[in-house]
């Protein structure tokens, strides 16, 4: 499963729009921590070394396209099998794609 996103962009190196693009992140990802980190956590200087060190992209998305492959030109107890070696390898959202894939070949036929 992959998608392929197609747009202009825009390369954003403003110390302002990075500096505001980083506080929204941590703000976002650090909102699950039983500590968040702040970025006024850290000392001023550093923080502002770590941010001349980052560029900000910026993608005006044009086009999206979806393309899924899971099999479907397989046996059924193959793409089974696949499906349950994938979630025993940890990655459970493709064995689960797959396992759905399965179901609608069954169908199919």
């Amino acid at each position: 499963m992959v998608t392929h996103v197609y747009g202009r962009v825009t390369i954003r190196d403003d110390e302002r729009y990075v500096r505001g693009m980083v506080a929204r992140l941590t703000r976002i990802h650090e909102a699950k921590q039983a500590d968040p980190w702040k970025m006024t956590d850290s000392p001023k200087d550093y923080i502002d070394a770590m941010l001349k060190m980052i560029v900000g992209v910026e993608i005006e998305v044009t086009r999206l396209i979806g393309k899924s492959k899971l099999s479907q030109n397989k046996e059924v107890r193959d793409i089974v099998g696949a499906g349950y070696a994938l979630k025993a390898q940890g990655n459970n959202v493709m064995g689960e794609a797959m396992l759905a894939a399965a179901v609608n070949a069954e169908q199919a036929s």
